[in-house]
């Protein structure tokens, strides 16, 4: 099923938020170790609920569920993404895509494009390296910049956009360092050059190039069943698009019509094997999409017009009994079911 929609703005009130522990500016460095997502205390009494990604990859470290934990802040929103990530030869190599600016666009997040810039040789992986930390200099300098800034998240990412290709330079720079430092082969250093040819022409190569390989990676996920997911429908394409001019390639778990209500059910599945309820982080994973789902306008498949209706499956292999839940799961469930009638969505727990 090929669906396509469009979002004019996002409407959604998020109750499952972690409550964030508060640094001082100073203790950035610490701040970044030590939690996924964090309220910063900036000079001038300002603050900024500030998350960061390990992998510029959507789909590695739940990045949506420390973004999501930030929704709630009433402080400026902003993410910390690495332009790209390498874990040398025998590692996995990712870049930033242009459909994660514009979906932070969406959510009124500022991104900081960042890059690693200090890294230790895996023990176990001597041809890979791990616990890569970010040059926490040119974090701190956006954020500074962030705290004077005066505009939209849109045009502040607009504007990180056109100097993408100048950090990654400086991430391919401090690669080469890693590279010599702990005697690790990294990845091609031609084809990130290629990439960084890319990034600096200008904003729509990137856009382009970021496009043609989301699309790729739709095709493949339509058709690949993941382990963490139990699901019984038939997958679907979600291509949207939104006044910003970006388009997101999505998919559903499984989506189902009905003909006489003129309305797709789009799911999102969550699955796990050994507990009554899937983890929190695939939950708030989970719930990033709904933000979406729930926002939806112009749904079609074809030429024929549907409403959309987000719904959100929790399955477990031992069954879901909710007299059984701890007293911390069985709050954050209620809380949840608060969650899905405040924003319009559906809940399947099985």
């Amino acid at each position: 099923m090929e669906i396509s929609a469009a979002i004019k703005g996002i409407s959604y009130t998020p109750l499952l938020c972690t409550s964030l522990p508060e640094y001082p500016a100073s203790d950035l460095a610490e701040a970044l170790a030590s939690s996924s997502a964090f309220l910063l205390k900036m000079p001038g009494d300002k603050s900024i609920a500030v998350s960061w990604w390990v992998s510029p990859k959507r789909t590695r470290s739940y990045p949506y569920a420390r973004v999501y934990n930030t929704l709630a802040h009433s402080a400026r929103k902003a993410t910390v993404i690495p332009v790209w990530k390498d874990e040398g030869r025998d590692g996995d190599r990712d870049y930033m895509q242009w459909d994660t600016v514009s979906l932070m666009s969406l959510l009124n997040v500022y991104v900081i494009i960042a890059y690693y810039a200090e890294a230790d040789r895996s023990s176990r992986y001597p041809r890979k390296i791990t616990r890569q930390r970010f040059d926490v200099g040119h974090v701190r300098s956006r954020l500074n910049d962030l705290c004077s800034y005066q505009s939209s998240a849109l045009h502040w990412n607009m504007e990180r956009i056109d100097e993408i290709g100048e950090v990654a330079e400086r991430a391919l720079a401090a690669y080469s360092d890693i590279a010599k430092r702990l005697k690790v082969v990294m990845h091609s250093k031609d084809a990130a050059m290629a990439r960084i040819n890319t990034l600096r022409k200008d904003r729509n190569e990137f856009m382009e190039l970021s496009r043609r390989l989301a699309q790729k990676a739709q095709e493949r996920e339509a058709v690949t069943v993941q382990p963490k997911e139990l699901v019984h429908g038939a997958k679907a394409t979600i291509t949207i698009r939104n006044y910003l001019g970006g388009l997101y390639y999505f998919t559903a778990d499984e989506a189902s019509v009905r003909p006489d209500e003129r309305t797709i059910r789009l799911v999102e599945a969550k699955h796990t094997r050994s507990a009554p309820l899937p983890a929190m982080h695939d939950i708030k994973d989970g719930l990033l999409k709904m933000v979406l789902f729930t926002n939806l306008s112009d749904v079609r498949i074809g030429s024929e017009k549907y409403e959309a209706k987000g719904v959100l499956k929790l399955t477990s292999a031992i069954g879901f009994n909710y007299l059984l839940l701890s007293d911390r799961i069985r709050e954050n469930y209620d809380l949840l079911l608060n969650e899905k009638d405040l924003n319009g969505f559906e809940i399947e727990v099985l």
